[in-house]
C-alpha cells in the first residue's frame, strides 16, 4: 500500500475544508442575490420606517435559543456513552451543519458528526443523529396535522392520520423481517437501550426548539403587520413546515421550499406574496445563514484524529 505523505495528508483536507466553506458562502449568495421573487427596495424602506435594536435583538434571541436547544439536545443524546460539554456539542452541531448545507435534507450532518468521534463510534453516531432529528420531526407532523385541522383541510388532516396509522400496523408486522442485517425490531431494542431520562429530555428540548422556531416565524409577520388571528397564523405556520418537511430539499434551498408553501396558504389568508418570501428568507437567513458562518469557523478548525 502506497503511504500518503503526513503534510500531503494535512494539505489535502485543509483543501476539502476551504472548498466546503468556500461552496457554502457561494451558494448562500447566489440565493439572496439572484431570487427574483425579493424586493430589497421595498425591504430597506421597511427597515428604515421600523428600525428598532431591541425588534432586532429580539428576533436574533429566537435564533440563538433555538440553535442552543439543538445544541443541548445533542449533548443530551451523546452522553448516553460519552459526557461532553456544551463547547463540543456546539462544534459538532454547527460544523456539520455547514457541512451538511448541500445534501438532501440536512444527510451530510450524519457523517459531519461522526468525523469528530472515532471509526468505531460511527454508526452509534449515525444512530443518535436519526433520534435527534426524529423526534423534530415527529414534532412537526402532530403540529402539522393539528394545523390542517384548524384550518379547516380535513381531508387532508384525516389522510395524514390514516398514513401514519398505516405505516405503524405495517411496522408491526414486519418488524421481524431483517434487510441487510438490519430489522425494526432490532431498531427499537436500540432505541430502548438510551436510558428514559434521556429520551424524556430530547422530547422536551425538542418541543421547545418547535415552539421557538414557530413563534419566531410568527413575530416576524407581527414586524411586517400582518394581522391574523393568533391560532389561524399558528396553525398556518405549522401546516407550512410539515409539509415543506415531507420534501426531499437541500438547506441552502430550504427557504426556497417553505417559501413556496408559505405563499400557497398564506396566500389564501390574504397576505401579500413578496412579505411571505421575505420573512421565508430571513427565517433561512436567522436560522440557517448565521449558524452556517460561525460553523464554518469550526470546519477550518476541524483536525482529523490522525493529524
Amino acid at each position: 500500500m502506497i503511504s500518503i505523505p503526513h503534510k500531503a495528508k494535512q494539505f489535502s483536507v485543509f483543501i476539502i475544508k476551504l472548498l466546503i466553506v468556500t461552496a457554502a458562502f457561494y451558494f448562500i449568495w447566489q440565493q439572496l442575490a439572484q431570487n427574483d421573487k425579493l424586493d430589497w427596495h421595498k425591504f430597506v424602506i421597511i427597515l428604515q420606517e421600523k428600525q428598532s435594536v431591541l425588534g432586532i435583538l429580539f428576533l436574533l434571541s429566537f435564533s440563538f435559543v433555538n440553535r442552543y436547544l439543538e445544541i443541548l439536545k445533542w449533548q443530551n443524546l451523546v452522553s448516553f456513552f460519552k459526557p461532553i460539554t456544551i463547547g463540543e456539542s456546539t462544534k459538532q452541531v454547527l460544523g456539520a451543519l455547514t457541512a451538511g448545507i448541500f445534501t438532501p435534507n440536512g444527510l451530510g450532518e450524519y457523517a459531519g458528526k461522526a468525523l469528530y468521534f472515532e471509526k468505531l463510534k460511527t454508526k452509534k453516531i449515525i444512530f443518535l443523529n436519526l433520534i435527534c432529528n426524529g423526534i423534530q420531526m415527529i414534532l412537526t407532523v402532530l403540529f402539522g396535522t393539528i394545523g390542517l385541522f384548524i384550518l379547516g383541510y380535513w381531508k387532508w388532516g384525516l389522510a395524514i392520520i390514516g398514513i401514519s396509522c398505516f405505516l405503524v400496523f405495517a411496522s408491526f408486522l414486519s418488524k421481524n423481517i431483517k434487510i441487510k442485517g438490519y430489522s425494526i425490531q432490532k431498531l427499537l431494542y436500540k432505541i430502548n437501550e438510551i436510558p428514559k431520562p434521556i429520551h424524556r429530555k430530547n422530547i422536551l428540548l425538542g418541543t421547545l426548539r418547535y415552539l421557538v422556531f414557530s413563534h419566531q416565524y410568527y413575530f416576524l409577520f407581527l414586524a411586517f403587520d400582518v394581522d391574523l388571528p393568533y391560532l389561524t397564523m399558528m396553525a398556518s405556520i405549522a401546516t407550512v413546515y410539515f409539509l415543506a418537511s415531507s420534501l426531499p430539499s437541500f438547506q441552502f434551498l430550504d427557504f426556497a421550499v417553505k417559501g413556496s408553501m408559505a405563499v400557497f396558504f398564506f396566500g389564501k389568508l390574504g397576505v401579500n406574496e413578496w412579505i411571505v418570501v421575505f420573512i421565508s428568507t430571513l427565517m433561512w437567513f436567522l436560522n440557517v445563514v448565521l449558524p452556517v458562518i460561525i460553523g464554518s469557523y469550526y470546519v477550518l478548525k476541524f483536525k482529523p484524529k490522525w493529524s
